[in-house]
């Protein structure tokens, strides 16, 4: 009997040894995910068959109604409650996006529970009130909120919105196929704790540096600095390296020399003898720069002070080659620039069947109507891990372009569709104060520059514990206007990913494509306005400007944004019975006669000129004389129209 029972013991462990099926799973947990927000240096790890989907408010008629009547923003109705995600399998939710909050409760009902295994406001997801949903993992500032604390479930979720009416939304999970997950509990260890709460603190260095980012393959770094100076037509190798290893960042710092409306000088890098470079790109753009000015300061890449940085992992299997190249000019002077480099590296080699090369894709376009811009089109195996983009619409004081959704193709199926440009960027309500209005950067996501009067804007977001895993191809791209790509815009944009197969062909960034464009025609809208009240005059901000007098007064507005030079104003104003008179003035300087807008009805004067001006950083606004006509007293301004002077 016990010979039997021996030898079925040591059987059972022969099978258990040599049968990795049987052997028992290492458990997935909810600070699994966790870690992968602050482990920069997993970023060139495959992921193979873990895909990562999202449930979306986005229209299903290709029109633009993306959640504001709420139509797409639910799968089904459960009573008066509404079912607003449902995930099948092993999986993991790793983010949650909302620019419409409100204080009605979630439910999460894990695992064909059923009864909620997590319970709570809308609005806590965001608040950084609840524990663990703690800021800056989760939080807002650009007009959208957002929530990256990872949600695991072992079989299955339901989210179930408790509420009539849900706008717009955003639901992102990635599938987790045989990993035995453990369900998310609400239970926290210390060391549950201490982890979140280190998480946070490499999410708010607004100063990151290389040692945040010195684990595993990235770790026992070594640095090669070199300081030189570039001319016009040459280009200077700052690193090589013949031999397997990865860089584990770079910092760049060139003063100002990197701003500006010309970006000549170039960033290349050439991994294993590659035929093409795996990065090519004006630095400017590269490093997250808008229209000529630094621009981003996220946890992984951007500006700080002088210096640009790059911390993103780049192995290679043989050899990698850094360089500048500093494009020439014939029409316009161009002045040597002195850089200094350092270059973090290791002999680390890459792990071929697990790791993918890093690749970036720059491209410009006016991207032709009816059609996407393509962040990237890929094929063979990798993963997909940051975006930045610059828009520049083609049409004065407008930024509808933004209206378009993103899209993400992977492997022959639909696994992602957006709800608008500024929500792909954890932002929403562009053109709105105080939401996507301004230039403003967080961790991994934030709005580059917006400018209504120069009809501008931009954002940049990184995958991390979400990148966007593909096997055989990924397609990534972004609509532009309302419907149909039906507004015209100038795009720029660099995709990173990381690939098994290297890339096929780049852009050259020829003399034309590496200038900021200027538009010719700027247009100011009274609401945004910054006003100054010279007294006798009251403002109302209705579909215009309304500036009622009893006597007389005056109203200085500010014309900011645009490029120093000359001007032709025009104004649009309202013609009506009790229109007031109006002069312009340039500080002392009077451009316009008395102009009367008193009418018999009301009607639209539209592009009225009124004189020209000189704009300059100390003389960047225009002043509205009123006076009070006869009882008349309302002098009511729709636009103010700059039109450049060449």
């Amino acid at each position: 009997m016990n010979t039997l029972k021996n030898k079925y013991l040591f059987l059972l462990a022969f099978v258990l040894l040599f049968n990795p099926q049987v052997m028992s799973q290492k458990t997935y947990k909810w600070t699994d995910e966790l870690e992968l927000l602050k482990r920069i240096d997993k970023l060139p790890e495959y992921r193979t068959g873990s895909y990562v989907e999202q449930f979306s408010s986005y229209d299903r008629t290709g029109g633009n109604d993306d959640g504001f009547n709420g139509t797409y923003s639910y799968l089904r109705k459960e009573g008066d409650k509404l079912v607003i995600a449902e995930m099948e399998g092993p999986g993991v939710i790793n983010r949650i996006w909302t620019p419409t909050p409100t204080d009605n409760m979630l439910y999460f009902y894990f695992d064909g529970q059923k009864e909620p295994g997590l319970k709570i406001k809308f609005s806590d997801l965001f608040s950084g009130k609840v524990f663990p949903f703690t800021k800056p993992v989760c939080g807002n500032e650009i007009g959208g909120f957002y929530c990256y604390f990872p949600i695991t479930y072992k079989k299955s979720c339901k989210i179930i919105f408790d509420g009539p009416k849900l706008e717009f939304i955003q639901i992102q999970y990635r599938n987790l196929p045989g990993e035995k997950v453990e369900t998310y509990t609400g239970n926290f260890s210390q060391q549950d704790k201490d982890l979140l709460a280190e998480v946070n603190k490499v999410w708010a260095d607004i100063s990151p540096e290389i040692t945040n980012y010195i684990n595993g393959k990235s770790s026992e770094i070594k640095t090669e600095e070199k300081t030189f100076t570039i001319k016009p037509g040459e280009d200077i190798s700052f690193f090589e390296m013949n031999e397997p290893g990865r860089i584990i960042g770079m910092e760049i710092d060139g003063g100002t020399s990197f701003e500006g409306l010309h970006k000549d000088i170039i960033l290349s890098a050439k991994w294993d003898n590659e035929k093409v470079e795996a990065i090519y790109s004006p630095i400017a753009d590269f490093f997250g720069y808008a229209y000529g000015k630094g621009a981003m300061r996220s946890m992984i890449m951007g500006k700080q002070g002088t210096s640009n940085y790059c911390y993103l992992p780049m192995p290679f299997d043989k050899s990698a080659s850094v360089k500048m190249v500093y494009k020439k000019r014939n029409e316009i002077r161009q002045s040597p620039v002195s850089v200094n480099v350092k270059v973090y590296y290791n002999s680390n080699k890459r792990d071929v069947k697990e790791e993918g090369k890093f690749y970036s894709v720059w491209r410009r376009e006016k991207t032709p109507l009816g059609e996407f811009h393509k962040f990237t089109e890929q094929q063979g195996k990798g993963h997909y891990v940051g975006t930045i983009h610059q828009a520049q619409g083609l049409r004065s004081g407008m930024t509808l372009f933004f209206e378009g959704d993103d899209s993400t193709y992977v492997d022959k199926k639909m696994r992602l569709h957006g709800t608008g440009s500024e929500d792909y960027y954890n932002g929403g309500w562009y053109a709105v104060l105080d939401r996507w209005d301004r230039g403003n950067s967080l961790p991994i996501h934030g709005c580059l520059d917006y400018s209504l009067p120069m009809a501008r804007t931009g954002g940049y977001r990184f995958f991390l514990a979400d990148k966007m895993s593909f096997e055989k191809e990924i397609y990534h791209g972004m609509e532009h206007g309302e419907v149909k790509n039906n507004f015209p815009v100038d795009y720029i944009s660099l995709a990173f990913f990381y690939a098994a197969q290297p890339l096929q062909s780049r852009m050259e960034p020829s003399d034309e494509l590496r200038e900021v464009y200027q538009p010719t025609e700027h247009i100011y809208f009274p609401q945004q306005m910054l006003l100054t009240p010279g007294g006798g005059v009251q403002i109302i901000n209705d579909r215009g400007l309304q500036m009622n007098t009893q006597h007389e007064g005056t109203v200085r507005a500010m014309l900011n944004d645009v490029p120093e030079g000359k001007y032709r104003i025009l104004i649009n104003y309202f013609e009506k019975p009790n229109g007031a008179d109006f002069q312009v003035w340039q500080r002392q300087k009077q451009l316009s006669d008395w102009i009367s807008t008193k009418g018999d009805k009301e009607i639209s004067k539209d592009r009225i000129y009124v004189g020209d001006i000189e704009l300059t950083e100390q003389t960047n606004s225009i002043t509205f004389h009123v006076r009070n006509n006869q009882g008349s007293d309302q002098f009511e301004l729709g636009l103010v129209i700059l039109e450049r002077i060449k």
